[in-house]
């Protein structure tokens, strides 16, 4: 069978590492007598009959297997022995190499057992801490007594052995661990295989290979440059890599699964839509590449998974340093993409990479967290896209989010620079973090958006999660800044006359809810808000947030209590209020003593952007309520659809702020939620059966839920292994119109894939859809 390999006589070295599990599929072919006595003639020719992978042509294609299976080689003819003089020539041929065959190819051992054979490309794609194999051709046989060899591997612009950039491989006769060594573990004639270690701690990145052979007798070195590179990557696999996850099934989901979920919304109305990470597409890994290349990281800083970490968090963002992607929360996206209409990585990192690190408009945070995971996968760290709802933005490190009304109980707004954005969507990586005390590896926050700088850069993290959940702020990088936005208490300030300001509420529960990542190995949603805090309330919460507060800017911020005998929260019926009617809400008043009380709530409701900043008012009013002992009462809060049609932004999010003052206790009431209004999903609709290389179509339809014409409406198709993406013109849609798509393409790659298709339009975003579409082989 052509591309079949052959096992050798010493296998103990090939594919060695901790918890490598051995292959079970051996492929044999069975020549008849006639086809032996034809190969005969010459030992070379016989040895491409029982070897044709060691001996095949330029054009062949590898099938590496990795069985051991022995083999007995019949007698071979009697050579004439070589006149003394042939044999004196023979030994004063200056050893050199013909060729070197990295074995490289997405079906062959090396690929298949480092995880790398769904990359695409030609160069040999491995994962530091794993032995990997190559083969040389030289121009004579390999005399152990005399000759020698090593390899040269070298990294970055100057390479330099101090630096672990340029590496020197020995040959050895037995390989260690955590250690660069080369033993020779199969030789035939002229053709020799390496068996080849890295340590676990190696420099990631592209490497050129160079052979350099001498014999003792040799004056000087011969070299030989592999016209192939080698591309080391993380090792998740391996359990000296920091980087190592101990479960396969977590494996497949954050490394290997290129399709992923990513929510959005609010806390009571969970929105999710498909994104395609797209890690092992065409030129993705050497996008990401070139991302490390464009930054300031020195190469020999590539070998520690929080370097690597903290430089993708800022290169994802274009703020400072000309990195991927550009921010844009201004709801004019003209020159560019609007951000919601992106579904995939793939689309914006080719683009960089194609126009030499142009960065790419636009984005907000969903793109920077889907980008991240992307790169970080195909790197090799496990990464995962994490939506914190209600997650607050501290601005003066106070670790609180503050609120300040004037003497009369109006919000001033120059000092109200702190939010609270509906969701906001980062990074989970896993690693252990030696630079931390024991304990606090594991999951890991990085944040690509830009929002603060940490240490002069738009970055954020890597920042324990067990850190964050404990209140140890003072660890680093960033924890404070993840700590206010997922535990942060809403603090309430009103200025006094004499200028200085005075704490009059604080909200315990006002932020950090519903923290979602996709589940292994299915698309529902995980809640993981026990990962980063202890439940709310609780006496482990109080003493994390107390902790945490005292490494802030206000360290007696806890120090006075507070009436709380009233209270006003804002209910919501079902999934929340639709776009395009009117929204309605409820506002439930409790009385908790056994007096009665009397109040005025002041209510204003605003356009916001998700990241919690308000574009503006658009309704205020006053109710006044009477409460009698332990009384509740419930108000109705209605907000016309004509209020607020030709008001919106990006999400549909709106603020609605509640205030008032007790007049029995001088109690003050505060109290904000958000909400959005829900947009209709995109209907897809496959039709018929999917085959690879048979055309199939797809039914996607829309109707539009507002009373009004929708104008420029385009579609944005993208299937992984179904189609690539493109553009639909749709044109001007009427209200309550309905329109209808029909796809058509021709599948590619069997096994489950989705077709995922977003809408996009200034007047209606956050519309899309998929549909699961399982491709088989004809």
């Amino acid at each position: 069978m052509p591309g079949e390999r052959l096992a050798v006589r010493d296998t103990s070295e090939v594919g060695r590492f901790p918890g490598a599990a051995p292959p079970t599929k051996v492929e044999l072919t069975i020549h008849n007598e006639e086809e032996k006595k034809q190969e005969e003639g010459g030992c070379r020719r016989w040895f491409r009959k029982m070897c044709p992978c060691c001996c095949k042509r330029q054009n062949s294609t590898s099938n590496d297997v990795t069985d051991k299976v022995e083999y007995v080689k019949p007698p071979e003819p009697a050579k004439p022995k070589p006149e003394n003089g042939e044999a004196k020539e023979i030994e004063e041929i200056k050893l050199s190499v013909c060729s070197v065959d990295l074995l490289s190819s997405k079906m062959g051992q090396n690929r298949q057992e480092h995880h790398t054979d769904l990359y695409q490309g030609d160069e040999l794609i491995i994962r530091r801490g794993q032995t990997f194999q190559i083969e040389l051709e030289l121009n004579r046989p390999f005399n152990a007594d005399n000759d020698k060899l090593h390899l040269d591997l070298r990294t970055g612009p100057l390479p330099m052995v101090s630096k672990g950039t340029h590496v020197i491989v020995p040959l050895v006769d037995h390989l260690e661990d955590e250690r660069w060594e080369a033993k020779i573990v199969e030789k035939n004639v002229n053709k020799i295989k390496l068996s080849v270690n890295s340590p676990a701690s190696a420099v990631i990145g592209l490497y050129g290979v160079t052979v350099t052979t001498s014999s003792s007798k040799d004056e000087a070195a011969t070299t030989h440059n592999s016209s192939k590179n080698i591309v080391m990557l993380f090792n998740p696999w391996c359990e000296e890599d920091v980087v190592f996850l101990d479960d396969e099934e977590e494996r497949k989901e954050y490394v290997l699964n290129d399709i992923g979920r990513i929510y959005y919304g609010t806390e009571k109305q969970i929105g999710a839509r498909t994104w395609n990470f797209g890690q092992f597409h065409e030129g993705i890994l050497e996008a990401c590449l070139f991302i490390l290349e464009k930054s300031d990281m020195p190469p020999s800083g590539r070998g520690d998974p929080v370097n690597v970490v903290r430089v993708i968090s800022a290169m994802i963002n274009a703020q400072d340093d000309f990195g991927v992607l550009v921010g844009n929360w201004s709801g004019d996206y003209s020159d560019g993409v609007s951000p919601s209409a992106w579904s995939s990585s793939v689309e914006i990192l080719r683009k960089y990479l194609s126009s030499n690190g142009t960065p790419v408009s636009y984005g907000q945070c969903w793109v920077f967290s889907g980008i991240t995971t992307t790169v970080l996968r195909c790197l090799g760290i496990p990464a995962r896209s994490v939506t914190n709802f209600q997650s607050a933005h501290d601005t003066d490190v106070s670790l609180t989010t503050d609120v300040y009304f004037d003497e009369n109980m109006k919000l001033i707004d120059y000092l109200n620079s702190d939010s609270v954005w509906n969701f906001h969507v980062w990074n989970d990586c896993w690693m252990a973090r030696p630079d931390l005390p024991p304990g606090l590896g594991g999951w890991q926050a990085v944040d690509s958006t830009p929002q603060e700088t940490s240490q002069g850069t738009f970055r954020c993290g890597p920042a324990s999660v067990n850190a964050i959940r404990s209140g140890q702020v003072y660890l680093k990088h960033d924890t404070p800044f993840v700590f206010a936005e997922v535990n942060s208490d809403k603090i309430y300030w009103q200025r006094k006359l004499d200028g200085t300001f005075c704490q009059i509420q604080s909200e315990k529960k006002a932020v950090g809810h519903c923290i979602s990542t996709k589940a292994v190995g299915s698309d529902e949603r995980a809640d993981i808000t026990h990962l980063y805090k202890h439940q709310e309330g609780s006496e482990e919460e109080r003493i994390a947030v107390e902790t945490a507060s005292r490494y802030g800017s206000k360290p007696d911020v806890y120090s006075s209590a507070m009436a709380e005998d009233v209270c006003v929260e804002v209910k919501m019926e079902g999934e929340g209020p639709m776009m395009g009617a009117d929204a309605q809400l409820s506002i439930l008043v409790k009385n908790l003593s056994s007096q009665p009380r009397r109040t005025t709530l002041h209510s204003q409701v605003a356009v916001m952007y998700y990241t919690g900043v308000l574009k503006g008012t658009i309704k205020k009013e006053q109710m006044h309520v009477e409460l009698l002992p332990n009384e509740e009462k419930t108000i109705e809060w209605v907000l016309p659809y004509q209020q607020y049609q030709n008001q919106l932004v990006d999400q549909a999010a709106l603020m609605l702020t509640l205030s008032g003052r007790v007049s029995e206790t001088q109690q003050v009431l505060a109290n904000q939620t958000s909400f959005r209004l829900r947009t209709p999903d995109l209907n897809i609709t496959p039709l018929g059966d999917a085959f690879v290389g048979k055309e199939m179509a797809a039914k996607i339809t829309f109707t539009n839920p507002l009373p009004r014409m929708l104008k420029g409406v385009v579609f944005r198709v993208e299937g992984l292994g179904l189609q690539k993406g493109h553009e639909v013109v749709v044109g001007d849609v009427g209200g309550h119109s309905t329109v209808t798509l029909t796809e058509h393409f021709i599948p590619t790659q069997p096994g489950p894939r989705k077709l995922v298709a977003s809408l996009d339009c200034k007047q209606l975003t956050q519309v899309h859809g998929v549909a699961d579409i399982v491709v088989l082989e004809q």
